[in-house]
């Protein structure tokens, strides 16, 4: 079993994660600087804790983090006890399983120009020039109307932070686009912008993996997208390492959000960009769906994919994805059918 590879490089006093150590189940575990984990379930006498029952009770629960936290931070010998495990040893999972997935396209203005560019068809009469120039005017007018884009992605696609990534053999054009995440702590229908907020327990990273050959059906282009085929693979989703409260980012509206391919950095953006920010998207979202505790906003992905690099994902290349404050995840990519 791989060790997590994590660090506790996370803005505030704690992060939640789901842990495990060696031929042991995962378990919900409180993350502290320094590199010690908590195991919750101990902790709180609750052997049948996740980290999404703990989002079902936010209101009850966050208090009682902040004091386990606290502790641990005070008495200094804690961290000598058996309770707290050295994160080196563990394993990190995805933090949390959501019931439900929320996807936001085309919400980075840059992100959606350069795409636009990079799917021109050879008998597209625009010169760059004019082709961005359009896009854009269409970008400012989506923002202008404040219509954010939201589809629904699945859970089974989502796997850790440190997983390999198995790009399926039919996979022609595996792209990455890297993600702020916003995690939902009640349930929430119907709100407005105003409060959208506090219905958000924290925040954590996507790699939204996307097969840029499939977005578009050939057969019948009338269709539109399919969101189900080029997104989500088994895996697709690496997701994590943490998930931070939501009161330890001071503003999630200006978080860096970097990914390097191979050593290399091909996004590199703030989610300034964004159209959209996570206060609308998620009072979008409820006016249509009822949001649960523990369910996903990934909030769309910056510019610096692999379309507009025109270099695409293939076995052995390894991502290393990083947004400010919510520390940094790590993956391989494998081809089908060679993975060991």
């Amino acid at each position: 079993m791989k060790p997590a590879a994590a660090s506790a490089s996370f803005s505030g006093p704690f992060a939640l994660g789901v842990l495990s150590a060696p031929d042991q189940a995962p378990f919900p575990g409180l993350v502290v600087p320094g590199g010690r984990v908590l195991d919750l379930r101990a902790a709180l006498g609750e052997p049948a804790l996740t980290t999404r029952g703990i989002f079902e009770r936010w209101d009850e629960m966050f208090p009682r983090l902040h004091e386990l936290a606290a502790d641990a931070t005070a008495d200094e010998t804690a961290h000598e006890t058996a309770d707290w495990q050295p994160l080196e040893h563990l394993r990190a999972h995805a933090p949390v399983e959501p019931r439900q997935v929320f996807q936001s396209g085309a919400n980075y203005r840059q992100h959606v120009i350069d795409l636009e560019v990079a799917h021109r068809s050879p008998d597209d009469p625009r010169t760059v020039e004019e082709a961005r120039a359009e896009i854009a005017a269409v970008m400012d007018r989506r923002a202008a109307e404040d219509l954010p884009y939201v589809f629904i992605g699945l859970p089974s696609a989502i796997t850790g932070p440190f997983d390999d990534v198995v790009l399926p053999d039919w996979a022609e054009q595996p792209d990455w686009e890297l993600e702020l995440v916003a995690v939902m702590a009640r349930p929430a229908y119907r709100v407005s912008v105003e409060e959208a907020l506090e219905y958000v327990a924290g925040y954590t990273i996507a790699n939204d993996l996307t097969d840029r050959a499939t977005v578009f059906r050939r057969d019948m282009k009338a269709i539109g997208t399919d969101w189900l085929r080029c997104k989500n693979a088994p895996g697709f989703t690496p997701l994590g390492p943490w998930i931070v409260p939501a009161g330890s980012i001071a503003d999630p509206g200006d978080l860096r959000v970097t990914l390097k391919l191979n050593g290399e950095t091909m996004q590199d953006e703030s989610t300034k960009d964004m159209l959209f920010g996570i206060a609308r998207l998620v009072s979008y979202i409820s006016r249509t769906s009822r949001l649960l505790p523990g369910d996903l906003v990934l909030t769309g992905s910056p510019a610096g994919n692999g379309m507009h690099w025109g270099r695409l994902l293939q076995g052995g290349d390894v991502m290393e994805g990083s947004i400010t404050g919510l520390g940094a995840q790590r993956t391989r990519c494998v081809a089908e059918g060679t993975a060991s």
